[in-house]
């Protein structure tokens, strides 16, 4: 009788070797794979880790994400997309490209954390991993670098990025609130009403809602008519670490999700025609969704050098006097750290709440980085982001390194971008969008449009306290 293979792993233990992850070791039904399968994952059922997770079973499933994340992903995986292009709406190719793997339109990485690993694993990536992102809708089979079809994208770090799901989620919530009072209070009163777009401390301009129902959206600012802040990607426009995830499991690896690409939507099973049906479930995401949800967000170093604490203490004074906090707020305030996969935002594309019985939640709160996180005189959890979740100008004429792209991107304009988040900016040069900023220097100096009065200000500082200012912002790290 063959022996099966038992290997004598301590609990999440991950074992790596030239072919790259090949198993974790976590209680499981059946014998792990042999430690020479060429391949990175087994498929997880959503619906063995539904209903709220806790304890083993949350350790269980972020190992799994992990697996996912980090493993080299394979041919055996389903790597690979012959018949199908990178395009976020399933999108046939009309023949089969000549190379498996190309730096533009993709495959473009072996792993997830083949671009996001700087300083760990969910971290960012130098300039040599950059993505090249078409507009997302069209059938864009290209082979090149030139700005005409692609923006060159740096990449960016995924840490806390629980905390900002759940912020943009609550935001949401407001604005669609203060929404519906509007149209209340219009019909009521038989006049227009004019109301303040506001959540969080954060303007959005403001709506005027008429008594026949209809409403003046002319006036809102940095959003999406639909009122709903989609936090993730350098132009605002992911709604969710699910959507972020299924769209970049097919542009960089050619893994399609079934709940996109499958045959609810497709009519096939194998859309990119591969030989490999089903190549990721519904599962495979949560438990992607789920390792992301939970990194520990950045923290705001105390130097143990007394110049730089001095320094970065006044940088500290410097950054909100000069109107830099204006749209990189240090903290936004969050009532519920109860993770919800999916989410209430998600929408066709991505599972959805009525497609669940029962979604996968989890408290962020149990999360042992949770303790570190101040709360303020309501009891609310501050995320300390220094950002705003909105969208703003970043160029003007005179002003204009960041707003290097040709393209817009699911219509927002091209020198239009969501404000970067600060926490952790200390860990992820290069910077700017195309991660061709060697300093903090260059890139507050290539502020325009909307931020062109605080780098203004910045620039007309003494030396010594632009130096504070950076001292200030060399704080905000990563924890390794």
């Amino acid at each position: 009788m063959m022996q099966k293979w038992k290997w004598p792993l301590l609990p999440g233990l991950c074992v790596h070797s030239g072919l790259g992850l090949l198993l974790m070791a976590l209680p499981a039904k059946a014998d792990p794979a042999p430690p020479w399968r060429e391949q990175a994952r087994q498929q997880v059922e959503r619906t063995a880790y539904s209903g709220r997770l806790t304890g083993q079973t949350l350790a269980e499933l972020i190992g799994k994400g992990e697996m996912l994340f980090t493993g080299k992903l394979s041919s055996l995986d389903g790597v690979g997309r012959p018949m199908a292009t990178q395009a976020i709406i399933p999108t046939k190719r009309k023949r089969p490209p000549a190379k498996t793997f190309h730096r533009t339109a993709g495959l473009d990485a072996s792993s997830c954390a083949g671009c996001h690993h700087d300083p760990l694993a969910g971290g960012a990536g130098g300039f040599a991993v950059n993505a090249f992102v078409s507009e997302g809708f069209n059938n864009a089979d290209f082979d090149s670098t030139d700005p005409q079809f692609s923006n060159e994208r740096n990449t960016n770090h995924l840490m806390g990025s629980g905390l900002i799901e759940l912020l943009a989620r609550e935001m949401t919530l407001e604005l669609q609130t203060t929404r519906r009072q509007a149209l209340r209070d219009a019909r009521k009163t038989g006049q227009p009403q004019k109301i303040d777009l506001v959540s969080k401390g954060v303007s959005f301009g403001h709506i005027t809602a008429t008594p026949d129902g209809m409403i003046d959206l002319d006036a809102i600012e940095g959003i999406d008519s639909d009122l709903v802040i989609r936090p993730f990607g350098q132009k605002g426009v992911m709604t969710s670490l699910r959507q972020f995830s299924v769209n970049a499991l097919n542009h960089h690896h050619g893994l399609q999700a079934s709940e996109r690409f499958g045959i609810r939507w497709t009519g096939e099973a194998d859309f990119d025609e591969d030989g490999k049906r089903d190549e990721i479930s519904e599962g495979d995401v949560t438990a992607l969704v789920v390792w992301q949800a939970t990194r520990q967000p950045p923290v705001q170093l105390v130097p143990d050098v007394v110049e730089w604490r001095a320094a970065a203490r006044k940088g500290d004074t410097l950054f909100d006097a000069i109107g830099c906090a204006a749209c990189h707020k240090p903290a936004l305030p969050l009532n519920s750290l109860i993770f919800e996969d999916p989410g209430p935002l998600d929408t066709a594309g991505t599972l959805r709440r009525s497609d669940v019985q029962t979604p996968t939640s989890y408290d962020l709160g149990r999360q042992e980085w949770a303790e570190r996180l101040a709360r303020n005189e309501k009891g609310q959890i501050l995320v300390p982001l220094f950002g705003d979740l909105k969208r703003h100008i970043m160029t003007d004429r005179q002003v204009a390194g960041l707003g290097n792209e040709l393209l817009s991107q699911r219509f927002v304009e091209r020198n239009v971008f969501q404000t970067t988040e600060l926490w952790g900016i200390a860990s992820t040069a290069p910077y700017g969008h195309r991660g061709d900023m060697t300093t903090l220097d260059e890139v507050i100096r290539a502020h325009g449009g909307e931020a062109r009065a605080s780098r203004d200000s910045y620039v007309g500082l003494s030396l010594l306290n632009r130096e504070a200012l950076i001292a200030f912002l060399k704080s905000l790290v990563i924890v390794e």
